[in-house]
C-alpha cells in the first residue's frame, strides 16, 4: 500500500465501496471461515485453494453471473484472489488487505485532534 495519505484514502474508499453491498459483505464473512460455511469441495481445498463460485452461488441464492460480478468487484478492491482450477474459479480472502485497510483507518484516525 502506498504511504501517501491520499492513496490511503482512496484505498480505504475502494474497500468500503466493495463492502457496501450486503451480498458482498456476507460473502466476505463466509470466505473468512470457509470450512464453517461450506461443505468440502471436490475441486480444491476450501482454505488453501478457495471456494468455488458454484458454492457461493448456491449459498447466496443469486444467479451465477450476479455472484461473478460481486466477486470481480471484491477482487478489484483487493479483498479476494481468484484462481482457475480446471473448469472452476475459486476465490479466497486476502487477509493482508483487511489488515492494510485497518492500518490505513488507524492512520487517518490518528490525525484527529482528539486522538489519544
Amino acid at each position: 500500500m502506498n504511504k501517501h495519505p491520499e492513496c490511503a484514502i482512496e484505498y480505504v474508499g475502494d474497500i468500503f465501496k466493495a463492502l457496501s453491498n450486503e451480498h458482498r459483505l456476507r460473502i466476505m464473512g463466509w470466505l473468512m471461515n470457509p470450512r464453517a460455511n461450506f461443505p468440502p469441495q471436490p475441486n480444491g481445498d476450501l482454505v488453501e485453494d478457495g471456494v468455488c463460485v458454484a458454492y457461493l452461488t448456491e449459498k447466496c441464492g443469486l444467479t451465477q453471473p450476479s455472484v461473478t460480478n460481486h466477486m470481480q468487484l471484491l477482487q478489484q478492491a483487493g479483498l479476494v484472489s481468484a484462481q482457475r482450477h480446471k473448469n472452476w474459479v475459486l476465490y479466497k480472502p486476502r487477509h493482508e488487505a483487511f489488515h492494510q485497510a485497518i492500518d490505513a483507518l488507524k492512520n487517518l484516525a490518528s490525525k484527529a485532534p482528539n486522538h489519544k
